[in-house]
């Protein structure tokens, strides 16, 4: 199960006019001006450019509410939103699954990124999906039926906190590769959790206390896929959280870093608030959109 949070990245493209030195200007963390598509740094928008077979001079620029690197796919995002950009510029349209596709293809093949796929289908399709991806390599996204007011109660015992550093996700990703063929009573484990999480949550008589016991069993199993999922800070933010009244949580992406979800009733959350004063926390609500076009000109 994947959601979508209301944290954005923007991104604007246009034509660049013939009248500079350059063809080419970038502005994201750095500022890049160059000649050739082959001259840029950033590896996510020279491969996109390259994919989209883009003639003519651009300038790009790209803002985003979260840092890179924190396992909440901002660099899928960025992927996504950056391919929707480049199609409606070129007078194509495209359907969300496919730039979902198409940002795992860039990511994963191009770029040669260790990167999963569930990020990419999340920021295009937005909501609350059970993604399955299938043995022929396919990927069948079903959103799930929630009543507004369960989304709301269930929004309102998440709690989203910053470790406070970043990480190459594709580093950490590796160590967990290799260990798979011995963690496959683990993975299945994991596995089975999705339909028990799915279940509470649709179920409107099912205490949601539940799902958050269910968070932290499927947190520990995590741990054992990979010695660099977590480290001693995120496991002291994690115990201290813990025992200010969460009932569970997940370090989001692959670990090693970035942003820790956690779940705690309504009425215990000024505790952990307290207890956690030394991290931030980045209030959120979930996003039903999925990548848009804001601006059109």
């Amino acid at each position: 199960m994947a959601a979508a949070i209301n944290r954005y990245c923007y991104i604007s493209c246009r034509y660049l006019p013939p009248f500079f030195s350059h063809r080419f200007r970038i502005a994201y963390s750095q500022m890049e001006t160059t000649g050739t598509i082959e001259e840029i740094r950033h590896p996510a928008v020279r491969t996109c450019l390259q994919y989209m077979q883009i003639k003519e001079g651009l300038e790009i620029h790209h803002d985003s509410d979260l840092p890179k690197q924190s396992g909440l796919g901002s660099s899928s995002a960025f992927a996504v939103g950056l391919l929707h950009s480049l199609h409606r510029m070129m007078g194509q349209n495209t359907s969300p699954m496919q730039l979902a596709q198409e940002a795992i293809h860039v990511e994963r093949n191009l770029c040669l990124e260790n990167v999963g796929s569930q990020d990419q289908v999340t920021a295009a399709l937005g909501g609350l999906n059970r993604i399955d991806f299938m043995p022929d390599g396919s990927i069948k996204a079903n959103a799930l039926s929630l009543p507004p007011e369960r989304v709301s109660h269930f929004e309102n015992h998440l709690m989203l906190y910053f470790t406070g550093f970043s990480r190459f996700a594709s580093e950490v990703v590796v160590e967990q590769l290799n260990n798979l063929s011995q963690k496959k009573k683990e993975l299945h484990a994991m596995r089975a959790m999705v339909d028990e999480s799915i279940a509470i949550l649709q179920d409107p008589k099912s205490d949601l206390r539940s799902f958050g016991s269910l968070l932290h069993e499927s947190w520990k199993l995590k741990r054992t896929l990979s010695s660099r999922i977590s480290s001693a800070t995120i496991d002291g933010l994690y115990d201290t959280a813990r025992a200010h009244g969460a009932l569970g949580g997940k370090l989001c992406g692959a670990g090693g870093g970035g942003f820790m979800l956690l779940f705690v009733e309504p009425d215990k959350q000024p505790a952990v608030e307290k207890a956690l004063h030394d991290f931030l926390r980045v209030p959120f609500a979930f996003d039903f959109k999925g990548t848009q076009i804001i601006f059109e000109g």
